[in-house]
């Protein structure tokens, strides 16, 4: 597949996106979204592949939607414009692989929404993220009223979506938005520490886990409880459990093969 707005690389099981479009600061654009969702695709269906990092490279994460390309767009364009972001968001939050996004400079609008999609996010230390679209007259439209608020709170998500005012690392880490923060020269190899780990475990109990946590931030509790009970039994029908606990008893490393 060749990528004009993204960069690929994978090693050790894990899988590195980067976006690649640094003349308008990795703005989200009908083109990379494009290529982000028959890259998730791909990866989706690559066995080898057991975690996901997605940064922005060096200097930025994402500074939000491609603001020239959406200014004369009708409702119409609009809408597909939107669309296609938000499935393709939805594609990486509902990965059955974890996804890592590792956060250097502006995380603004679209790019703060796709990394709210990701299941762990680490920052650089300078990093600002912000849901500024107010200040377009528009509101976010890929997940920023919704991830945004199941993950930091209705208080700050309202905040956030309706100042536009942007918060730095301290703020977001603080409020939850973020996990860690780390020096700027450390951000990827933090990330591929953290990588690294996730890809040593059960694909298959990780692929439980997450849908369990998904699933239960749209239900009421006993519905989430149910939900998981079933999947902690599903997974005592599958080679890896028996592998990790006998490997537990032994005192050894277990050996995963995602069955």
């Amino acid at each position: 597949m060749e990528l004009n707005t993204l960069l690929y690389e994978k090693d050790s099981g894990i899988g590195v996106i980067t976006l690649n479009r640094p003349k308008t600061l990795n703005a989200l654009n009908d083109e990379l979204i494009k290529e982000l969702s028959i890259l998730i695709d791909n990866i989706s269906e690559d066995d080898e592949v057991q975690a996901v990092i997605i940064s922005g490279g060096d200097k930025v994460f994402a500074a939000g939607g491609d603001i020239a390309f959406m200014l004369n767009a009708g409702p119409l364009m609009a809408e597909e414009f939107i669309e296609a972001i938000r499935k393709t968001v939805d594609k990486i939050d509902h990965l059955d692989k974890p996804v890592i996004a590792a956060v250097n400079g502006l995380a603004l609008g679209g790019g703060c929404e796709l990394a709210l999609a990701c299941d762990i996010r680490i920052a650089a230390e300078g990093a600002t993220f912000g849901q500024p679209e107010i200040n377009l007259g528009i509101i976010p439209g890929a997940g920023g009223t919704q991830r945004l608020t199941r993950t930091v709170g209705p208080g700050w998500a309202k905040h956030m979506v309706m100042t536009g005012m942007l918060i730095d690392t301290d703020t977001a880490f603080k409020i939850g938005l973020i996990t860690k923060i780390v020096p700027k020269d450390q951000l990827m190899n933090e990330a591929k520490k953290i990588a690294k780990v996730l890809a040593t475990k059960s694909p298959i109990a990780m692929k439980e886990a997450k849908r369990c946590i998904n699933y239960g931030m749209n239900v009421d509790l006993p519905s989430g409880l149910t939900h998981e009970m079933k999947s902690w039994v599903f997974l005592f029908s599958t080679e890896d459990q028996k592998e990790g606990m006998k490997a537990f008893l032994e005192k050894r490393k277990p050996m995963f093969k995602g069955i």
